[in-house]
């Protein structure tokens, strides 16, 4: 029975604010779950910082050791805003694909975009092949080659989707075709490379937050802003979307038009984290149903919640990977899908008997 079955016209505003209420009170629980993750994350690690440590360091870093400013401030601090900025990104292109594409399965791994990043990577590794002839390029060649790839994966996508014929299963095919083509093309590469060159590819490919430093999270946090911009203005047009093409055009909303810019947002948002981090699945999967169960379809709740909840999905990630060996710093990758699996599988069940209900 639906929720608001029953509730007379004069009640209706009175029981819409209270669901209301409950979504931005869910919202705020995660923000104060990833807050406190986050500072957990900080104190994490070989250098014994303790919680009072962190906070001081954090607060006011002139008054801190220079021990503890430096593990703080240029060692933990980036790797715990790149796995938030991270864990946002592929959590909020996770549920812009499942949107438009109206599939639970569609994220950025299994469109191909994640695979099409790491193929221009191992190129950049294996060869130095830089997409960019610019000299300043040089310096970001995997992440420049990770990103383009990206990209030209998605403008595939965006091209088949504007054939004459072409519906939401036609740009998912596309997507899954594009999957194996860069699959195999990166493992051509990795049966080419020498040892060495092989070694550097497979563990870039399995993720690694160890790379992020200040500049790398300053344009990651940027383009994510400018995402949730431009996202916000177009809440209710995906809203609609929910609905229904048919619907959706009712209310005067451009299917077409509103469906292919998404795509291309949901794909920059896709190239950005794998072109820092590397490949990260179920984050895009798992962070939106978690949005959808506890905040519904409205898009003004649930693409900040996918966001959020991402962002807590890949923390936790990063802590598993610090403690699960001691002494060993586990790809994070690894770890996403360690937690991935069976919460995914928890929430296929949960959902399943809901339905039954």
């Amino acid at each position: 029975m639906s929720e608001h079955a029953g509730v007379t016209a004069p009640d209706a505003p009175f029981h819409y604010q209270r669901h209301q209420g409950k979504r931005t009170q869910w919202v705020a629980f995660g923000a104060a779950l990833l807050l406190g993750i986050f500072l957990l994350d900080m104190t994490i690690g070989p250098g014994q910082l303790g919680l009072g440590q962190v906070l001081n360091t954090l607060l006011s870093p002139d008054k801190a050791d220079i021990k503890s400013r430096f593990i703080v401030w240029d060692i933990r601090l980036p790797v715990a805003l790149m796995a938030i900025l991270v864990g946002a990104a592929l959590g909020g292109a996770g549920a812009l694909m499942q949107t438009i594409l109206n599939n639970p399965l569609a994220e950025p791994f299994t469109l191909g975009v994640s695979h099409a990043a790491a193929f221009g990577a191992a190129l950049a590794i294996a060869f130095g092949t830089s997409l960019l002839p610019w000299e300043w390029a040089q310096g970001y060649i995997i992440t420049l080659n990770a990103f383009v790839f990206a990209c030209l994966s998605a403008l595939v996508i965006f091209l088949v989707s504007r054939m004459r014929g072409a519906t939401q299963e036609t740009m998912i095919l596309t997507g899954i075709a594009i999957l194996f083509v860069f699959s195999a093309l990166n493992a051509m590469l990795q049966f080419a490379a020498s040892a060495e060159t092989l070694q550097q590819i497979v563990f870039w490919a399995m993720g690694s937050l160890g790379r992020a430093t200040w500049p790398k999270v300053g344009v990651a946090a940027a383009l994510l802003a400018l995402a949730c911009a431009l996202l916000w203005r177009s809440a209710w047009r995906l809203t609609a979307l929910r609905m229904g093409d048919e619907a959706a055009e009712a209310m005067g909303v451009n299917v077409t038009r509103i469906r292919l810019v998404v795509l291309m947002l949901s794909s920059l948002l896709a190239a950005v984290a794998v072109a820092f981090v590397g490949i990260i699945g179920f984050v895009g999967l798992v962070g939106p149903h978690m949005a959808r169960m506890l905040l519904g379809e409205d898009q003004r709740f649930f693409l900040p919640g996918s966001m959020l909840f991402g962002a807590i999905l890949l923390t936790v990630a990063e802590i598993l990977s610090k403690i699960i060996i001691s002494g060993v710093l586990l790809p994070i990758g690894i770890t996403t899908s360690l937690i991935g699996v069976p919460f995914f599988v928890f929430l296929l069940v949960v959902v399943r008997r809901r339905s039954a209900a």
